[in-house]
């Protein structure tokens, strides 16, 4: 048996030594940075779910290392957090201790995979030397009037203590706390201004490769809409609405403002506060997503809008399934055409007016309906605008708004504005200060960073408002007393330019170098799951269309391509966790069968962006080849390949690696230990080189052993990719090949048959075969591979022996077979 793990330790500590996956920035060669999403260092440390990813970036690596590209492949932790400062409280230890640990160990596994990074280029988000920096483009933004301060409805974790972001609520949940539900707060914030790139943001998906799936969901997510912006009066004072259907105004018969809105308690009337409270409380998440999924409840908030066009009073009433920050917060309400406001009409009895009949279809305006007529027809009940097409209406009424200064077209998004307070510990200190005299006032970029103590409480409330060192200090503009922002940044905030800081990680006088991003940037290859679609993936898009109008770069997008992987299952098919008790540890693989083992059978049961289960009998199936490939190597002796051989080798070859580039590492898979079979009957030292180069971004150490058994001296991690020679590759040979192997499976399953069913063993076999194919069809060699008398005939053959006449149903590749 090969002792995995002394092989394993071995090349680890060479390739250290030898700094042999440091990046050589003098190099001239093509670049290419693949990078995969960073991970949080959790306490538990990695699993197979975890090595999963990473083998898809390290594969995809040496491949192009080995295909002669300078390749910059490094990794890092997003060590700030909320679970980090939630584990370190319950194991009573301090959070940099905590995470300090945490880090160590995920190096230690990450190293035992054999995963081939610069570590020389390691960041942690929790370093001063990093968070700095998150700083430093805070303040950037801020300058820019992309960063600000305002009262908003937020989402409160109270198992967190925090706010969370709307991505961060699942169906009214805490996305970390499953269990724990999302209440409502009205607090001071810091926001990104993301809409101002909304428009780009939208603009540019089409132009990514990435996944179709990830596109759409972003599409969806920044969700543009074209309509027009209505003022109705209300109170005595205007409230812009935002509609994509001005051509229902005329059948607006309530109104609904959102339950989170800032203005709401301007609305409600003395009689209404009390029903208005009850109703408030029921509410549970700010998030579009939650809200289309409850039931669609309000409350009669007393007051009225209104209509710009009849000057109807309209009903006001406050809503469940409304956006605060989506338009105004308000709606206008069309039952008639709306299901959703169908209904909410229909269970409170509202009015319900029809304006829109389908083309060509007299419809009268107080007909009673079963449900909305929600598609485009032509105006009724609309007034001077009765007969228009929707579209024509649209145009002429957004046209008579405008002439009354009313109204205008306009597009809106859903896409909102980024919330990144935070009100915890673990995480990058805003860098701002609050003096009664001069107000909001930046820290200066000299003073930076703005260091986290170390001494805080943990229990109740912001644990930096614990620290008076930290919370006290001097207004940089005037001198006086002031305080310090006690919000942490949220550490989305963090990896959104991370990839940034791997150009020049030691730089401490910029966050990175200009000359280098303008060499490296964007990444050409970035690896990480779907679900980070519509937070990290638009946040690091937005921050470097930011970055590159403050002139930091010139690179419009971040990742050039993106490889979403699949998830792997414990053996039970549930997802991999402590309490389900189906955790696959590497270290236990490592000892059990070698980490080059579980590398091959992750990627061989099915494709990389799929889910699969961890399977023991699938392992040791992986196993099996290796072993065979080892004890194949260790009696190898040198002979000289035939034809066939060489066609296989060169095809495969080329298929292979046409299949590692485009991450088909299944299909690649099973190239692979095709050409093991090719090879295994006997082939030259070459050929057996070849094969070991293939094998190597795969199982990287067994390669390497290998190779050295070989009598080489340099890594084969190193040594230039096969490349195929085209000429050599001959179609019909092999063809000839498959039928022969084919007709030779077929035989034996004939022979296996007779003897099951009529329990008789054939003696002679007779193989009828065209013409043109009967010198594929040696006699010899088949009686051979059989263990029996074989005997070969042309169709055409008048001497033939053909009792059954099996001759007259032959096809080219499918020979006739008698046996007797």
């Amino acid at each position: 048996m090969i002792n995995f793990s002394t092989i394993e330790r071995k090349w680890q500590n060479r390739w250290e030594k030898k700094e042999t996956f440091k990046l050589d920035e003098s190099s001239r060669k093509n670049k290419t940075y693949v990078l995969e999403m960073f991970p949080y260092p959790s306490g538990s440390g990695l699993h197979m779910g975890h090595a999963l990813n990473y083998t898809i970036g390290d594969i995809y690596a040496r491949l192009k290392r080995m295909q002669g590209f300078n390749v910059l492949y490094p990794m890092g932790y997003d060590s700030f957090g909320l679970p980090a400062e939630n584990a370190a409280i319950q194991a009573k230890e301090h959070p940099a201790k905590y995470t300090e640990k945490s880090v160590k160990n995920f190096i230690k596994q990450q190293k035992g995979l054999g995963l081939s990074y610069d570590w020389s280029r390691m960041i942690k988000t929790s370093d001063p030397k990093y968070y700095k920096w998150n700083q430093y483009f805070f303040l950037k933004l801020l300058k820019k009037g992309l960063a600000y301060r305002k009262k908003s409805n937020v989402n409160w974790c109270s198992k967190c203590n925090t706010v969370l972001a709307n991505e961060q609520v699942h169906l009214g949940m805490c996305w970390r706390h499953t269990e724990t539900e999302v209440e409502i707060k009205n607090l001071e914030q810091w926001f990104i201004k993301t809409t101002a790139y909304a428009e780009e943001l939208l603009k540019d998906i089409d132009g990514l490769e990435w996944p179709q799936r990830i596109k759409t969901m972003q599409k969806n997510w920044i969700g543009k809409s074209q309509g027009a912006e209505i003022i109705f009066e209300i109170n005595g004072s205007p409230w812009k609405i935002f509609t994509t259907r001005p051509d229902t105004l005329f059948g607006v018969t309530f109104m609904v403002v959102s339950s989170q809105h800032s203005k709401l308690n301007e609305l409600i009337s003395d009689e209404q506060k009390s029903e208005v409270k009850k109703f408030l409380k029921k509410i549970k998440s700010t998030k579009q997503e939650d809200l289309d999924k409850l039931e669609k409840e309000g409350v009669f908030t007393g007051s009225y809008a209104k209509n710009p066009l009849t000057g109807e009073k309209i009903p006001i009433w406050a809503g469940n399934f409304v956006l605060a920050d989506y338009g105004s917060g308000m709606v206008m309400a069309v039952p008639a055409h709306d299901q959703r406001d169908f209904e909410f009409a229909k269970k409170y009895k509202l009015g319900i007016k029809r304006v829109i009949g389908e083309h060509g279809k007299a419809r009268k305006a107080n007909e009673k309906i079963s449900e909305a007529f929600i598609g485009y027809g032509d105006l009724i009940n609309s007034e001077g605008f009765t007969g228009l097409s929707s579209e024509e209406a649209k145009e002429h009424i957004i046209n008579a708004l405008e002439t009354k200064k009313l109204g205008k077209k306009t597009i809106n998004y859903k896409l909102r504005d980024w919330l990144v307070s935070r009100q915890r510990y673990w995480g990058t200190p805003i860098p701002i200060i609050y003096c009664k005299d001069c107000g909001i006032v930046p820290t200066k970029e000299i003073d930076l960073p703005v260091l986290l103590p170390e001494k805080v409480k943990f229990g109740k409330g912001n644990p930096l408002e614990t620290n008076d060192q930290f919370l006290n200090t001097k207004c940089p503009d005037c001198g006086n007393n002031a305080k310090r922002e006690t919000d942490t940044l949220d550490t989305f905030f963090d990896s959104s330019w991370y990839f940034l800081r791997y150009l020049s990680p030691s730089n401490d006088k910029e966050p990175f170098n200009k000359k280098s991003v303008k060499k490296w940037f964007p990444v050409d290859q970035y690896i990480g799951g779907a679900e980070h679609a519509c937070m990290h993936l638009i946040y690091s898009r937005f921050f470097t269309k930011a970055l590159r109008d403050m002139n930091y770069l010139e690179a419009n997008e971040p990742f050039r391509k993106l490889f979403n992987q699949g998830m792997l299952r414990g053996k039970d098919g549930d997802k991999m966790s402590k309490s389900k008790g189906n955790v696959i540890l590497p270290e236990d693989v490592s000892k059990k069968y070698g980490i080059d083992t579980a590398r091959l059978f992750l990627i061989s049961v099915a494709s990389p962006d799929k889910d699969i289960s961890w399977s023991e009998e699938g392992v040791e199936g992986s196993l099996r080849f290796i072993l065979n490939v080892y004890s194949f190597l260790k009696s190898f002796k040198e002979k000289k390949v035939t034809k066939l051989q060489e066609s296989k080798l060169n095809r495969i070859i080329k298929e292979y690696s046409e299949d590692l580039d485009n991450f088909r590492y299944n299909s690649a898979s099973i190239k692979l230990r095709e050409l093991f079979e090719v090879l295994k009957s006997g082939c030259d030292k070459k050929s057996l080189e070849i094969f070991l180069k293939l094998l190597s971004p795969i199982c990287p150490h067994i390669s390497e052993e290998l190779w050295e058994k070989l009598g080489n001296k340099n890594f084969i991690s190193l040594e230039r990719w096969p490349v195929p020679n085209l000429k050599k590759i001959n179609e019909k040979l092999e063809l000839a090949s498959k039928d022969f192997e084919k007709t030779v499976g077929d035989i034996k399953y004939i022979l296996k048959m007779i003897k099951e069913r009529k329990k008789k063993v054939g003696k002679k076999v007779f193989i009828y075969v065209i013409p043109n194919e009967l010198k594929n069809y040696d006699s010899k060699k088949l009686s051979l591979e059989i263990g029996i008398d074989v005997n070969v005939f042309a169709v055409n053959d008048k001497e033939k022996y053909d009792p059954q006449e099996k001759s007259k149903n032959v096809k080219p590749g499918r020979p006739g077979i008698y046996v007797e």
